[in-house]
């Protein structure tokens, strides 16, 4: 029966939005992290009965047919890059962007990623790195008789240094945005990658037309609404069981059927 088959594709979808709703889940507290949605197509359908071809010669076309669909099948996991609720945490080195825009960093391979995770802290040079140490652009070098630390919203840095009356400016922090936010791919450690689908970075000052600002002493929560998260999950359980179902009539409807032929 078809339908074992187009039930199976079923439950194969609804498992997979079961793993993306965890992984939204277990990211509820992650620095930065965006939460993701599966999206699915249905597949191919099966004429059982054209439509618009008459039975016989003479006669009007068959006004509706008989499509049978064979299923489903994931079209995407579309990561959705709305704005985080920023979370004081009053630490000069965390720093939150509100609105659009990422941070830029620099892999220890020398390409360039990019992050909302505003998390950052001072190398064993002074240099500005995120926790796991890579570099951020553009490269910001906090002397080291420094007493504190400012960024303002533009995303200029300003080092109040020992024995100096006037704060010291470091540099200016940029950030960069993408045409297509969807299509930046995830690396994991709040990372994104640019990618043909994303298009090409627009690097610009925070502050300006089509930029976020900056924020110091916050960083941006998780964007997972975890009431939201909960609804998915207890939908994407019911469709599950409700497909098993089918397999569970189908397989009870080709029992009988084998039966009454023996």
């Amino acid at each position: 029966m078809r339908a074992l088959a187009i039930a199976a594709t079923g439950m194969n979808a609804q498992q997979l939005n079961l793993e993306v709703i965890a992984n939204n889940v277990a990211n509820l507290n992650t620095t930065g992290f965006k939460g993701a949605r599966a999206e699915f197509t249905d597949l191919l359908y099966q004429a059982e009965r054209q439509q618009g071809v008459p039975n016989q010669s003479g006669q009007e076309p068959v006004p509706e047919g008989a499509m049978l669909g064979l299923g489903v099948r994931a079209a995407a996991i579309r990561n959705l890059h709305r704005q985080g609720p920023l979370a004081q945490t009053s630490n000069q080195l965390d720093l939150a962007i509100n609105g659009r825009g990422y941070f830029q960093i620099t892999n220890p391979n020398g390409e360039t990623n990019y992050t909302r995770a505003g998390s950052f802290n001072k190398g064993n040079n002074g240099q500005l790195v995120t926790l796991e140490g890579y570099t951020v652009e553009p490269a910001i070098l906090i002397p080291p008789n420094t007493i504190e630390v400012v960024v303002n919203q533009s995303g200029q840095v300003y080092a109040k240094v020992d024995g100096q009356a006037q704060p010291q400016n470091l540099g200016q922090l940029t950030v960069a945005n993408f045409a297509n936010e969807s299509g930046l791919e995830p690396l994991g450690n709040g990372l994104y990658r640019e990618t043909a689908a994303s298009g090409a970075p627009v690097v610009g000052v925070a502050g300006d037309a089509g930029f976020g600002r900056i924020h110091q002493g916050y960083l941006e929560s998780s964007n997972v609404d975890p009431v939201k998260e909960i609804t998915n999950l207890i939908t994407a359980q019911r469709a599950f069981e409700m497909n098993s179902k089918v397999i569970q009539a189908a397989d009870e409807m080709a029992s009988t059927v084998s039966k009454g032929i023996r």
